[in-house]
């Protein structure tokens, strides 16, 4: 049985990948969630990262893989919600499709693992005499809506309400905290002119890579006092 763990969720690509293999240590074992198989998933068990594949688009599925969690860990120093999914509105898929979409995997699935895996984290808060930890990644988009990704957004800022309603039941024994970034990195496939054009909404005008996710993560993580809070990864996006 693992003590003491992470379980960071959506792990296979980008931040998720990169958050992973910087929060991993001897001493703080990770538990990834991923839907589909990569090469990324073969490193991280490499590095000795226990990777459970999950699709958490029905809630059967969510229930079996919080079982999994309670058959692998005595204790949960955080859950780290990272798995999205980004569906703009279209022609070729139904409104009400788009929205249980976003709504499955952006508050349906961490409301059922906050509750499902609460017992882990209290544990942790009783026996390290500490605050365990809730981090939801949420998205600069839920204060400025969207005119392409309505659910998405509507999805995103459920999950910030998620953040407020878990901070007042779960203190003092666990900060639940929210970080809300706009662009931290590009896609491989992103051409020159969308970057040059995007990175022009914010002040700094930089994709600063994973490493300000990470280190968000981290300062969270260290905290003893921040709880109910959102933390901003914009650049000054919203000033522009």
């Amino acid at each position: 049985m693992l003590a003491n763990a992470i379980l960071i969720t959506g792990a296979s690509q980008r931040l998720g990948f990169e958050l992973a293999k910087a929060l991993h240590t001897d001493n703080t074992p990770v538990i990834v969630s991923y839907r589909t198989e990569r090469e990324s998933i073969k490193e991280l068990r490499s590095l000795g990262i226990f990777c459970i594949q999950a699709d958490f688009s029905n809630n059967g599925a969510i229930e079996v893989f919080a079982n999994q969690i309670h058959a692998k860990c005595s204790s949960l120093k955080a859950i780290i919600h990272n798995a999205s999914d980004w569906l703009a509105e279209s022609d070729e898929i139904k409104p009400s499709d788009i929205m249980n979409t976003m709504l499955q995997i952006h508050v349906q699935t961490p409301y059922q693992l906050n509750l499902s895996l609460e017992k882990l984290l209290l544990t942790y808060a009783q026996q390290n005499k500490i605050a365990a930890d809730i981090i939801h990644f949420t998205d600069y988009i839920v204060d400025k809506g969207s005119k392409k990704h309505i659910a998405y957004a509507a999805s995103k800022a459920g999950l910030a309400n998620l953040t407020l309603s878990f901070s007042a039941k779960l203190a003092p024994q666990v900060k639940v905290n929210s970080i809300a970034p706009s662009l931290l990195m590009f896609n491989e496939n992103d051409s020159a002119a969308y970057q040059q054009k995007t990175l022009k909404k914010s002040l700094m005008q930089i994709a600063p890579g994973a490493i300000e996710g990470i280190e968000a993560v981290r300062y969270l993580l260290k905290s003893r006092y921040i709880t109910g809070h959102t933390l901003h990864l914009n650049g000054g996006r919203a000033l522009v």
